[in-house]
């Protein structure tokens, strides 16, 4: 692997990954779809290895969206049966990593639920990282439930409609148990955040790079913390005031 100079004090809290790319990876060699997400379901395996390894909390991987019902048939049902083959308690077991989900449950199989939701409570005392899978998953969806989920409390007067606030929105999120996001990376050479983690990604770094995810390794995740290390998170401030604030929080240690 290429020596690539990382700030280990500095690693992203939380990495989400957009996996594009399988079916142009697989087309390259003359490969059925198919076979670019089986070798896609390896390269999660590896990424989850080494994300543990290097001290990532959080890692979200976006495993299929709403919109990729429309796909053919034969390859969304290869895809959820992918689903259930790469559920693999061993490597969240051996590696200490919690598995979560984020998504509708309700549009998926009977046999791929209750998978998640076995894996889920099997895992839910891992505490050296929590890997979090969206499926059936669409940001619009998920801010239109959360809206519906406001609204329900504001009807039966849990809450005030004055009182909500952009809290109130984090906590009604299916992603209300991890951070944001900090670096977001997509594969595969589109420029497009493909309605994942919207209201997540406010200020998330954004990095993008050409590798199809079936080829995307532990040195092209350390580019992509490397680039994340090199920028400067101003969250809406100027570069004196992000300074002036490290200076008194380094004042206060």
């Amino acid at each position: 692997m290429q020596n690539i100079d990382i700030d280990y004090s500095r690693i992203p809290r939380h990495v989400a990954i957009i996996m594009d790319g399988n079916g142009r990876w697989a087309k390259q060699r003359g490969l059925p779809r198919n076979a670019g997400h089986q070798q896609g379901v390896e390269t999660v395996k590896k990424i989850t290895e080494h994300a543990t390894r290097i001290g990532i909390k959080y890692l979200t991987v976006y495993t299929f969206s709403t919109e990729n019902w429309n796909r053919p048939t034969d390859e969304v049902a290869a895809l959820m049966g992918l689903v259930l083959d790469s559920l693999e308690e061993e490597i969240f077991m051996t590696n200490n990593v919690r598995f979560r989900m984020i998504g509708d449950a309700d549009g998926l199989s009977e046999a791929v639920r209750n998978k998640i939701k076995q894996v889920e409570y099997n895992t839910r005392l891992n505490d050296r990282m929590t890997v979090t899978i969206a499926i059936n998953y669409s940001a619009r969806w998920e801010i239109a439930a959360a809206a519906r989920a406001i609204a329900n409390k504001v009807q039966s007067g849990e809450i005030e409609a004055k009182s909500i606030d952009e809290q109130t929105i984090c906590d009604n999120l299916t992603t209300n148990f991890m951070p944001d996001p900090d670096l977001l990376i997509r594969t595969g050479g589109e420029l497009r955040l493909s309605n994942y983690l919207l209201w997540q990604c406010a200020y998330s770094e954004l990095y993008f790079c050409d590798t199809f995810w079936p080829d995307f390794n532990e040195e092209e995740l350390m580019k992509a913390i490397h680039s994340y290390q090199q920028r400067e998170r101003r969250y809406g401030m100027t570069s004196e005031q992000v300074m002036e604030g490290l200076a008194d929080n380094n004042t206060q240690d």
